[in-house]
């Protein structure tokens, strides 16, 4: 899961409107608008070396995957009911807080991917010790560019809801980190995807995207300490996650390739489903 920060609301400053002819203020609202949330990242993002050169790491996995199959795991509770092991072998991502089960599996993902900022925030230390290979957003380099792991990946959540076949560009968010891993998978050429722990459901209930501080111990993902108490995290926007999912369903699909989902009791409907334990079969099992 991975939601919106609040927007800057327009500037409105009455006096000067009052002698600004109404075509020019709207011109001057409308760029100090772009710049404050918009321009300001873009140009940073086109002049930066750092994401300059990020560019050209993640170049470096274009297709490097083509034609394998990869695992993208969320972070329900069904992946308490999932043989995790099985996946020891096999090319995965992970997200947000799934390092706090590498112990537990004794091994981690193949890679790793973060795009909220209250959970980069809040995990700094956790997410610079990992090893594996780390994409994360753009605007996360206020606490992770001295980290040399991490290869930022430019994501927006405002704009044209897209699914972008190139890394190296403007990436459109979709309401989760999910689908910025289905955009990676994408990207490094794999013909299947499939999802695991991507229940798609919430017990925790309130306006999509608004921030709270959990009072509890997090009884929506695989560990009561996920966003366990205290921590400051956004509500899940359902709705717009199921409008992102659909495009990449539908950019996979058109280019031969598929997702399928193997989430046990997953609520997602969005994409074909098969039971987890039939992609381990070998040929000849029953």
């Amino acid at each position: 899961m991975d939601n919106f920060p609040e927007e800057t609301s327009q500037p409105t400053h009455a006096g000067a409107k009052r002698v600004v002819p109404n075509a020019l203020w709207r011109r001057a609202s409308d760029a100090y608008w772009w710049w404050r949330n918009r321009g300001n990242h873009q140009i940073a993002a086109l002049l930066h070396p750092r994401l300059r050169r990020d560019r050209n790491r993640l170049n470096a996995y274009r297709n490097r995957h083509e034609g394998e199959r990869c695992f993208i795991i969320g972070n329900g509770p069904s992946l308490k009911k999932t043989d995790l092991s099985l996946l020891n072998n096999e090319i995965s991502f992970g997200m947000n807080r799934i390092y706090l089960m590498f112990e537990e599996l004794g091994f981690p993902t193949t890679y790793f991917i973060a795009i909220n900022t209250l959970v980069i925030e809040q995990c700094e230390s956790e997410i610079q010790a990992l090893s594996i290979p780390k994409f994360l957003t753009w605007r996360s380099r206020e606490w992770m560019s001295g980290d040399p792991g991490t290869i930022f990946v430019d994501t927006d959540y405002r704009g044209i809801e897209s699914f972008s076949n190139n890394l190296t560009g403007r990436i459109f968010e979709g309401g989760t980190v999910t689908y910025v891993a289905l955009q990676a998978a994408y990207w490094m050429g794999f013909q299947e995807v499939i999802l695991v722990g991507v229940d798609h459901s919430y017990s925790t209930k309130g306006p999509a995207n608004a921030t709270v501080v959990s009072q509890i111990e997090d009884p929506n993902h695989f560990d009561p300490d996920y966003f366990g108490r205290g921590f400051r995290w956004q509500l899940p926007d359902l709705e717009a996650s199921e409008r992102s999912f659909r495009l990449a369903r539908d950019a996979f699909e058109a280019d031969g390739r598929k997702v399928v989902d193997a989430t046990v009791g997953g609520l997602l409907e969005v994409f074909p489903k098969v039971k987890y334990r039939s992609l381990f079969l070998r040929q000849g099992d029953s």
